[in-house]
């Protein structure tokens, strides 16, 4: 029991329901984090997620310091300083949490069929997911094509596996005088410095297991009762906005449904409101499925004959949708909701992916590289499934030929341009009956709001019907 054992944390930042973390709990362990940027296939974290990372490898520092154990942070190939570390610490198990993207399975079982030569027992767990990829599969024996399908498979499966609370002590091995060398977070340089632009974020998330656990109590206790009716509307707090938490790991899948259930079995919220919330940690499972068995998801179309889509070059309708000033509100103010805040609520994502793609018709690749740039949960699934499902390229897509309309999804979901006012303040005085339309509103309107098409707010960059009729041109030719 002496003998030390070595965890390895990757996207599993958390002490809580942590089994990597629970199965070292009765010895010495060392804890660590090896920041992998040189190892074949992983893809760069973008610029928000390198924010939110440093910040929550500080904030679990603290944690398991508290508890008496100590992070100790790393820099190099992991298939080289996992290995090093639990030589020179002559661990007697290392754990880790299993990842589901193909380059990060290839390094996890190389470093275990190096590990077991060695005489190590590696073990690996299920920290990220509520069931595993391959235990739910459709009769193919494959994945699922359909998300509804998935997910009554994977209801039917049986009860989840209660969360497990975490360790109250912990107790630091010391660190080993052959170990490879120790970095401080700070010398990761995942912040950024010049400019720093990060004060948004700062302002709009508390990174960090206490964080999640807040973002839940607040999420189950103000809003859950009213998720089904009102989680389409932008503004204000109706959504969990869990999902950096989960992203990073900071929170269990399993807490999160176990918090949930428990709501509805008290009667504070209905069946059908837990329901409807489960359902969207579903589509998170179902993407991780999709991934687990389509690699190259981020890059590729998942539906083949997409791949001969004609999509256009069109340089400045990109630099005008990055920047929220392509003429259409909700677009707009969705794309500087992520630029301020690292966020953009779910249902102004899939209208500001549908506008990129269809209105101008330019490659979904571009648009899942800038919100992997952007969004602290960029999730290697989740992002990339739910590009292909707006380009009607990926699985549960049809009707792939789905164009949203930006300004009737504005007058119905930000009815009183609420959501619009605040991230686009020069249209801040615009009456509700004109602010989704504002190339329409009469002149007396604009004057009164102080608003002048084409110089203080743009003009559509293309016309909503001319767009409509060209993307459908394209779509039947791919359906051809």
């Amino acid at each position: 029991m002496n003998d030390p054992a070595l965890v390895w944390l990757r996207d599993d930042l958390r002490l809580d329901d942590q089994p990597a973390i629970s199965a070292a709990a009765d010895r010495p362990a060392l804890v660590v984090y090896v920041h992998d940027e040189s190892s074949p296939g992983l893809r760069p974290l973008g610029g928000a997620s390198r924010w939110w990372l440093g910040e929550s490898l500080a904030a679990l520092r603290d944690e398991i310091a508290a508890r008496g154990g100590r992070l100790d942070v790393l820099r190099g190939r992991a298939e080289e300083v996992i290995p090093d570390l639990a030589v020179a610490a002559r661990a007697a198990h290392v754990y880790w949490t299993r990842r589901y993207g193909a380059a990060e399975i290839e390094i996890d079982k190389s470093i275990k069929t190096t590990l077991a030569s060695g005489g190590f027992l590696a073990k690996s767990f299920n920290g990220q997911l509520l069931r595993e990829p391959w235990e739910v599969r459709a009769d193919s024996g494959g994945s699922f094509k359909v998300f509804s399908a998935f997910w009554r498979r994977h209801r039917a499966a049986g009860a989840i596996s209660a969360p497990q609370p975490a360790p109250e002590r912990l107790l630091a091995a010391p660190w080993p005088e052959a170990a490879p060398a120790r970095v401080e977070i700070a010398d990761l340089g995942l912040a950024p410095v010049k400019p720093d632009w990060s004060g948004g974020l700062a302002e709009t998330w508390r990174p960090g297991e206490a964080g999640a656990h807040s973002r839940l109590d607040r999420f189950v206790d103000v809003a859950l009762a009213n998720y089904s009716d009102a989680r389409n509307q932008p503004d204000g707090l109706h959504t969990s906005m869990l999902s950096p938490h989960l992203r990073f790991g900071e929170i269990s899948p399993r807490r999160v449904a176990a918090a949930i259930e428990t709501a509805a079995a008290s009667g504070a919220v209905s069946g059908q409101a837990a329901e409807k919330f489960l359902a969207e940690l579903g589509w998170r499972e179902f993407s991780y499925s999709l991934l687990y068995d389509f690699p190259d998801l981020a890059t590729r179309a998942w539906r083949a004959p997409f791949e001969g889509f004609a999509y256009r070059d069109d340089a400045d309708g990109f630099r005008a949708w990055t920047r929220g000033r392509t003429g259409y509100p909700l677009v707009d103010a969705g794309m500087r909701e992520l630029w301020a805040t690292g966020y953009m609520h779910n249902r102004v994502r899939m209208i500001a992916a549908s506008f990129l793609i269809k209105h101008l018709l330019i490659d979904w690749r571009r648009g899942e590289s800038w919100f992997w740039d952007t969004l602290c949960d960029a999730d290697p699934a989740n992002n990339a499934a739910s590009w292909q499902w707006v380009a009607g390229s990926g699985a549960d897509a049809a009707p792939y030929f789905r164009i949203f309309n930006p300004v009737l999804q504005g007058q119905r979901f930000d009815p009183e341009g609420a959501y619009v006012r605040r991230w686009i303040p020069e249209l801040a005085r615009l009456e509700a009956a004109h602010i989704h339309s504002p190339w329409l509103a009469p002149s007396d309107a604009l004057a009164r709001a102080g608003v002048t098409i084409g110089r203080t707010y743009p003009e559509p960059i293309v016309d909503h019907a001319f767009a409509r009729r060209r993307a459908l041109e394209k779509l039947a030719a791919i359906k051809a």
